[in-house]
């Protein structure tokens, strides 16, 4: 009888009291990183490095699934919905608050919902880049915007997809401008990459990383610069900002979300973890490898760098309107 008090007992208690537990031991079995692009974009390149860290110190598995499709919000959707575990996560990018409103101005019911993603780190957070091909005739953002005005509808540039991570400094930049500008959505950043290379557009609005080799090759040329202040890496790069578009501000961040309904315990320990990562010299000298700068923040402080970053955007979503 006593036996079987004891066992009751221990059934009967409440999960906030077992997860600790079960939190000790996590993983304990392989952890996917979800990117929502295909390979060769800002979320992949960052969460590359990222997951091998992991794996050295989960000693598990971790790989990384492109899950592409629909900007990203086919991924980041698949997220929201998988088993609070911990063992589902994704590595978003700074569109993950824009496609929800953006559903909403089309009309139709959003995916998911930002409330149904857990923030636990965010890795990088760089001001997207304007880059060109070095064969084109503009070598300053002046002399871009003066034959973009002349030739309407004649120079364009890829994304990531509509309302894309890609899509929106573009978007802002011709909405401050006055600029008609022909808009080319491709599944991801790689893929637009690889239009813009390949010639099949003239611009792109990219983060540093995936472009950082082809400008430091000279196949690229970089004109402007989507950040409050100039990057250290491309200092001869302007900024919008202080060429006379103080709204053109805009930064690709690239950060871990969980599913919403994950426990406590279990956000903690992937936190603990997450910081653990970033603070091992080896995951920085990776980010750098692929032209991207560590901004590791966490608990609150990436709480609220997600929410003013989120009204932010939300607001220019707002401005750009509708895009079919």
């Amino acid at each position: 009888m006593r036996r079987r008090a004891v066992l009751a007992a221990g059934l009967a208690l409440p999960p906030a009291v077992a997860a600790p537990a079960r939190a000790q031991d996590f993983p304990g079995r392989a952890v996917t990183m979800v990117v929502a692009f295909p390979p060769g974009g800002q979320a992949d390149v960052v969460a590359r490095p990222v997951a091998a860290a992991l794996e050295r110190r989960w000693r598990q598995p971790v790989p990384v699934a492109n899950r592409p499709g629909a900007a990203g919000e086919i991924g980041n959707a698949f997220v929201a919905r998988a088993a609070p575990d911990g063992t589902t996560l994704l590595m978003a990018l700074s569109s993950l608050a824009i496609l929800p409103e953006a559903a909403r101005l089309l009309g139709r019911p959003p995916a998911y919902e930002l409330d149904q993603l857990a923030p636990i780190a965010l890795f990088t957070a760089d001001p997207t880049l304007l880059v060109v091909p070095a064969a084109s005739p503009w070598r300053t953002l002046e002399e871009f915007i003066a034959d973009a005005k002349a030739r309407p509808g004649q120079i364009s540039y890829s994304s990531s997809g509509n309302y894309s991570a890609l899509h929106v400094p573009m978007a802002m930049l011709t909405t401050a401008a006055g600029l008609d500008m022909l808009h080319v959505p491709f599944q991801g950043g790689g893929p637009a990459l690889t239009a813009l290379l390949g010639g099949q557009v003239q611009a792109l609005a990219s983060g540093p990383g995936p472009v950082a080799p082809h400008l430091r090759e000279g196949r690229l040329r970089a004109l402007a610069g989507w950040g409050a202040r100039r990057l250290p890496d491309w200092p001869e790069v302007p900024t919008l900002i202080e060429r006379g578009f103080p709204e053109a501000e805009y930064y690709i961040w690239a950060g871990v979300f969980a599913p919403a309904g994950t426990p406590p315990p279990l956000r903690e320990a992937l936190r603990a973890a997450m910081a653990a990562v970033a603070a091992e010299p080896e995951t920085g000298r990776a980010l750098a490898a692929g032209g991207n700068t560590l901004d590791y923040r966490d608990g609150a402080a990436f709480e609220e760098f997600l929410r003013l970053d989120s009204a932010r955007l939300i607001r220019a979503v707002r401005r750009i309107g509708r895009v079919e």
